[in-house]
Formats: structure tokens, C-alpha cells, sequence
């Protein structure tokens, strides 16, 4: 069952909450969150992909200006041996060789800046759907679970019950309050019982959680 599935603890730590609208509510929540994460990081490879393709005129250039640059220069070292004329028939094949070589080198560089400019442009587009996750949601899904898990370990005391209802007075509003009882703040200084108990199931019912008694 869903509901079954998505109650749970983990090393202790509160997971999903007890009543059914608020864990399908985080259920929900963190499958909207791990398919945002995921669309994101697909974009992300999208674009770096695409903008890797701005490299293929910068491989062209350096496998031709490679070849020639090899076939220069072995068409030098044959002229080169050509009696009493070879040094000076072979100084124009070494130039152009040179000039293919640059050709070659300035290929490997447009290669790199485009290697560049595709990862600094995939970095830059998770940016804010990372940060949006890191800085907006994970806080408050780690409170929640700390603050869970602590209410039911509390839950399961006596003393722990009276923080529970202390912390009731202090968060709910004061129309919950005073149906609770008529002066709530004087029983729960008395130690009434009944109304330690229905404060710390009001504080429990916020967290989503239920009461064990």
C-alpha cells in the first residue's frame, strides 16, 4: 500500500510522517524534486553535447593542418636530396610545413575553448535548480525529519510528553488552544494530565505524526 510505503525510519531518523496527507504531501514533494534534479542534469548534458559540436570545424583544422604539415615535410626531406640545391629547395616546403602546423595548433586551441565553453555552460544552468534544491528544499526536509524524529522519541516519555505540550503553547494558534481547555497555559502549569496529553498530540498531529497512546 502507498501509505505503508512511504511511513518510515531510517537509523532512527524520521523519513515520511505518520498520517497519510502529509506523507503523501513529502512523498510527492521529494519525486517532484528528484525529477527536477534529473530534468536538469539531462539539460545540462543536452547543451554541453550540443555546444561540443561547435568543435568539429576546430577538428577539421587540425587533422588537415596536420596531414599537410606531415606531407610538407616529407616532400622537403625528398628535395632535400637533391645535390648542391636541396638545402635552399627544401627552406619554402619546412615554411609551409610551419604554417600547417599553426594551422593544426590553432584547431587543438578552438577544440579547448569550446571544451571549455561547454562545461562552464552546463555548470552554469544547474546553478539555480541546484541551488534552489541545496538551499531551499533540503533544509527544510532535514528539519522536519530532526524534528520528528526528536517529537517521537519525546512522545514516548512522560517528560518528553510535557516538552511536547510546552511546545504546543508556544507554536499553536490560540484558537486550537483554547478549545483544548478555557485557561490551557494554567492546566498545563498544574500538570494536568489531559491536557499534557491533548497538547502533545496537537504538537505531534503538526508534525504529522500520531500519538502511540
Amino acid at each position: 500500500m502507498p501509505g505503508t510505503a512511504i511511513r518510515g525510519t531510517l537509523s532512527g531518523v524520521k523519513i515520511y510522517a505518520d498520517r497519510f496527507p502529509t506523507a503523501v504531501r513529502q512523498f510527492l514533494t521529494d519525486l517532484l524534486v528528484v525529477a527536477w534534479v534529473y530534468a536538469a542534469v539531462r539539460f545540462a548534458l543536452w547543451l554541453h553535447d550540443l555546444v561540443q559540436k561547435l568543435a568539429v570545424p576546430g577538428q577539421k583544422l587540425e587533422g588537415a593542418g596536420g596531414g599537410l604539415a606531415d606531407n610538407l615535410a616529407e616532400a622537403g626531406g625528398k628535395v632535400g636530396r637533391v645535390p648542391l640545391v636541396g638545402d635552399e629547395l627544401t627552406a619554402p616546403f619546412e615554411r609551409a610545413a610551419d604554417a600547417a602546423r599553426a594551422l593544426a595548433e590553432a584547431g587543438r586551441d578552438q577544440q579547448h575553448l569550446v571544451d571549455q565553453l561547454a562545461l562552464a555552460l552546463a555548470v552554469a544552468v544547474l546553478v539555480f535548480p541546484l541551488g534552489l534544491v541545496l538551499v531551499g528544499w533540503l533544509p527544510l526536509r532535514l528539519r522536519w525529519m530532526r524534528r520528528a524524529g526528536s517529537a517521537a522519541k519525546l512522545a514516548a516519555a512522560p517528560a518528553g510528553r510535557d516538552l511536547l505540550a510546552l511546545r504546543a503553547l508556544a507554536t499553536q494558534p490560540l484558537g486550537r488552544l483554547t478549545r483544548i481547555a478555557p485557561d490551557v497555559a494554567e492546566a498545563w502549569r498544574r500538570g494536568d494530565d489531559a491536557t499534557v496529553d491533548a497538547l502533545a498530540s496537537l504538537e505531534l498531529r503538526r508534525l504529522g505524526l500520531r500519538d502511540g497512546r
